[in-house]
Parts: C-alpha cells; sequence; structure tokens
C-alpha cells in the first residue's frame, strides 16, 4: 500500500525514518570525532643546522598527538610530559610481543594502577628514534601511546602557540 502525500507513514514507515535519523547522527558523530583527533598535525623537518625536528600542531582537546612507531609497529603517540615513562595499552603491548616485566603500581590522573615494567628495542616519530626505551604497560581503555619522559628527555621541548617543536641535540 502506497503512502499518500499528506496521510502519516505507517508504523513501520515511522521506523525507517527513525533508524534514517539515527544513522545519520552516529554518522556525523564518527565524522566529527575523526576530524577533531585528526586536527593535529605532524610536520617532520631539518633546521638550518641539520637538527632533526618534530612539529606538532595541538588538536582541538589541547593535546599534542604524533604518529610514530614501537618496534616498527604503527602507533598513534599522545605527548604526556607529565607521565614518567613511555606508557602503552595492554592490548598493543601484546600486539608488539613486549615482554611484561614485573608488575607495579603507578600513579596516573585516574589514580593507582597495575602496570608491568618493559622495554622497547625502538621508539620513533618522525626522524626522531631512540633505542631501549623504559616503558610501562597499562590495563584500561587507553587507546594512545603515551609518549612519556623517558623518550622526550633525550629531545628539547619548545613549545610555540598551538606548536610543540621536539628537537634532537645533535646534528645528522
Amino acid at each position: 500500500m502506497a503512502n499518500v502525500q499528506g496521510q502519516d507513514p505507517t508504523p513501520l514507515g515511522r521506523l525507517f525514518l527513525w533508524l534514517a535519523a539515527l544513522g545519520l547522527l552516529a554518522g556525523l558523530t564518527t565524522i566529527f570525532s575523526v576530524a577533531q583527533r585528526s586536527s593535529g598535525g605532524t610536520v617532520v623537518s631539518i633546521d638550518e643546522s641539520g637538527r632533526a625536528m618534530v612539529i606538532l600542531q595541538r588538536d582541538r582537546s589541547g593535546h599534542y598527538l604524533a604518529e610514530g612507531e614501537i618496534n616498527g609497529l604503527p602507533v598513534t603517540f599522545l605527548v604526556d610530559t607529565g607521565a614518567t615513562d613511555v606508557a602503552l595499552p595492554e592490548a598493543t603491548a601484546r600486539q608488539l610481543g613486549l615482554a611484561f616485566g614485573p608488575q607495579v603500581v603507578v600513579m596516573t590522573a585516574a589514580g593507582p594502577v597495575s602496570a608491568w615494567r618493559t622495554r622497547l628495542d625502538r621508539v620513533t616519530i618522525g626522524s626522531l628514534a631512540l633505542n631501549n626505551v623504559r616503558a610501562m604497560i597499562t590495563r584500561g581503555p587507553m587507546n594512545e601511546v603515551l609518549l612519556g619522559m623517558s623518550f622526550l628527555r633525550h629531545f628539547s621541548l619548545r613549545q610555540q602557540g598551538e606548536e610543540l617543536i621536539i628537537e634532537s641535540g645533535s646534528t645528522l
């Protein structure tokens, strides 16, 4: 039975309208989320003195995200100068085949959590790389790898406006 203009849609028609509206809402939410997360950018360059640097753009939530690698596996880093060590989610650590060392309790913004000590063979962001980096494997809903001071302390950090510049101390 066809719906004639001006008549109320059938119950099945109303259901499809609601499903279409919900689908549109979910799609727009996903697009906004991806756009918000990808608004930060990574620029890799070498300055006039030959030092490698990575320039990160602050994202809409005020964080600095960077694409990089751990032991050759691509990861997304969240720069966290308040984190003592690089911190990986348990799922990422298992993907990398990392050794789960002694279990310890670490303090986070959300309070104390259990973690395992480990070492990363190589951490890379752009042209900046470091071998044998101390790290923690954490439980929880983290998606990004926290890029803590066990990596960052080996480089010069400078914030300029909406940019964070991470620079090597030596020339290439």
